[in-house]
């Protein structure tokens, strides 16, 4: 049985979620404090964080990046009211994996939910078939601990970054669009936040290449997007 963590402080909100949650058979757990729900979420035996961003005394998105800053990668669903761009950047930027707008129906919450749990095991299938350590020259990809070196020194990054690195290296020579590495590491299929891939391309440049603008690793197919050199 999965195991779900709503950390909402509307009562009738979590109540709802609850109920549904369990309806489709997922064990459940609620809260509605910030601090606590942070507590909880990092005892790290969750499948899924449901997490809202307006919490009292730690919102949603310092949750989030405090769990990935412990190295926590327990998907996470988050639930706001805004509605502005930049605050959706702000949420995957963190450590997201989705994002769902309120007022929301039951519906597309549930599907959601089942779409990312669904990602994650299919995940942790390929993660069992392939080998645990990636290396081209400099570069080193613990694959099991998703930690990086380069040049011998540990290199810290965001899960998104290791999610876009691991992808491109466990594919040499394959070339991805922006909307195509979008989809596969966020799991959004529209256009709205390529810029959201570019900039991330930019910054793993920044701590895995000794000269980023002439990059060794991550290289610009012109007219398409990026793939990882094949020729090292």
């Amino acid at each position: 049985m999965k195991k779900i963590l709503v950390v909402e402080d509307d009562p009738n909100i979590n109540q709802l979620l609850q109920l549904h949650l369990q309806d489709e058979g997922y064990e459940v757990e609620i809260c509605d404090h910030g601090g606590r729900g942070f507590e909880r979420a990092s005892k790290q035996d969750l499948d899924l964080i449901v997490l809202d961003v307006m919490l009292p005394e730690m919102n949603g998105i310092q949750i989030c990046q405090r769990l990935r800053a412990l190295e926590i990668f327990t998907p996470i669903l988050m639930l706001t009211a805004k509605t502005e761009e930049i605050d959706k950047v702000i949420g995957l930027e963190s450590g997201a994996d989705d994002y769902l707008t309120k007022p929301f129906k039951i519906r597309e919450f549930l599907a959601r939910v089942k779409a990312i749990l669904r990602r994650q095991e299919l995940h942790l299938l390929a993660l069992k078939k392939e080998k645990t350590w990636i290396s081209y020259g400099n570069l080193e990809i613990d694959i099991e601990k998703r930690k990086v070196q380069f040049e011998g020194k540990r290199v810290e990054l965001t899960p998104k970054e290791f999610d876009l690195l691991h992808l491109m290296a466990k594919s040499p020579g394959r070339s991805y669009s922006r909307a195509q590495l979008l989809e596969l590491i966020w799991g959004y299929d529209f256009s709205g936040y390529e810029h959201t891939v570019n900039a991330h391309i930019n910054r793993l440049r920044s701590k895995i290449e000794s000269d980023p603008n002439n990059p060794t690793y991550i290289l610009t197919t012109w007219g398409v997007g990026y793939r990882f050199n094949d020729e090292l």
